[in-house]
């Protein structure tokens, strides 16, 4: 493929997509969602009215006459050793305690990436100590702070590799890995795995590129694991970044997220559960409905351009307080497997922000905003 500019509108570019399809009727959103029905019929106090949430992610999922069931997504834990900070470590144990408290419990754990902070292997075996608090099964996706120290390998030995998708309850769940196919761009500077990690781990840094992407051999395999799906059926695809342009300069998409796009278009009832964005964000592109979590770790601001225009954002975080901007979401599907999140944010009442001002996206207006060098190197 051709390079491209990235600084494009994402809702122009979604429109690409598809603008006829809209998610299926069964997974309307209640009001705990602050999703109304004017959302659904498109209408401009509908959009305004949106509201959604995340951190650990409780879901109550059923389908048709299957059971209701709960499982919880943690993710962007970002864990240092604890002789260097023991707040992500705090923060993270108080996830596990409250999951492990759920009632009724959760049927299993999505751990959503970004455990470590820099991929060492002390940061991933303190959180995989942490996570041993919870007995109930685990399935994990990797984030980029995991996997560049080594290339993923004490991830996978730990944590098994992906993709992989099961059925649960006439769900069926797929997880993606959407971060380990950077273009190799430091063979030839000699980098060492160190200096490779630091460039991964920095927001908009200039040199390691647009590293965010599926894949040809996943796209196939995504492709073969649909196949056999009913159309009208319950699919939820966990992935560390989100399945769409919402601002590429911080890497806060994935690639190719029109390729699978399209594996995913014929399906009436997709969800997409992602982190890395650290942030309330909500987002439809043609059937397919795309939930943000926030991390446990710390708060990121809203991008300059390019929210998408269903996110009511979340009020400022209080920079005082290392708990706020943080916490959990709740997330239920009934019957007809209708999805309802309501997020939880620790220290906090009132999480969504009624004025602009209040929140993170008041300062966005007047911003220029300039593709980095790397995004114009590498080609996606």
């Amino acid at each position: 493929m051709e390079p491209r500019e990235v600084d494009l509108d994402p809702r122009q570019v979604a429109m690409e997509i598809d603008t006829g399809g809209r998610p299926d009727g069964s997974l309307a959103i209640t009001r705990r969602l602050f999703i109304n029905k004017a959302i659904l019929a498109g209408t401009a106090a509908g959009v305004a009215s949106v509201g959604w949430f995340p951190v650990i992610n409780t879901l109550d999922l059923a389908f048709g006459q299957q059971a209701a069931f709960k499982f919880a997504w943690l993710s962007d834990t970002h864990l240092y050793p604890k002789d260097v900070n023991t707040r992500f470590v705090d923060k993270t144990v108080r996830a596990v305690k409250e999951i492990k408290a759920m009632s009724p419990p959760a049927d299993f754990l999505i751990f959503g990436g970004d455990l470590a902070q820099l991929g060492d292997p002390v940061e991933i075996d303190l959180g995989a100590d942490i996570l041993k608090e919870l007995t109930i099964k685990k399935h994990f996706i990797p984030g980029e702070h995991d996997w560049y120290l080594d290339m993923g390998a004490k991830w996978e030995r730990m944590f098994g590799k992906t993709p992989w998708t099961f059925d649960h309850n006439g769900v069926r769940f797929i997880g993606l890995n959407t971060v380990g196919f950077a273009p190799d761009y430091w063979s030839a500077k000699k980098m060492s795995p160190k200096e490779r990690m630091g460039h991964m781990a920095t927001l908009d840094g200039s040199v390691a590129g647009p590293w965010a992407g599926v894949g040809d051999e996943q796209r196939q395999w995504l492709q073969q694991t649909v196949s056999g799906w009913a159309k009208d059926r319950p699919l939820v695809v966990f992935t560390h970044t989100p399945l769409y342009e919402y601002y590429p300069p911080w890497n806060f998409w994935t690639r190719d997220w029109r390729e699978v796009n399209e594996i995913l278009k014929p399906f009436s009832n997709v969800t997409n559960i992602h982190g890395h964005t650290h942030q309330v964000l909500y987002n439809e592109l043609g059937s397919m409905r795309s939930i943000g979590m926030l991390a446990t770790s710390w708060p990121w601001p809203y991008a300059p351009q390019g929210v998408p225009p269903l996110t009511k954002p979340m009020i400022r975080a209080d920079p005082g307080d290392h708990f706020d901007g943080v916490g959990y979401s709740k997330l239920t599907a009934g019957a007809a497997g209708r999805i309802e999140n309501e997020y939880v944010m620790w220290g906090r009442k009132e999480v969504f922000a009624e004025s602009v001002v209040d929140s993170g996206t008041a300062d966005n207006v007047n911003q220029i905003l300039h593709p980095r060098i790397a995004d114009r190197m590498w080609p996606y």
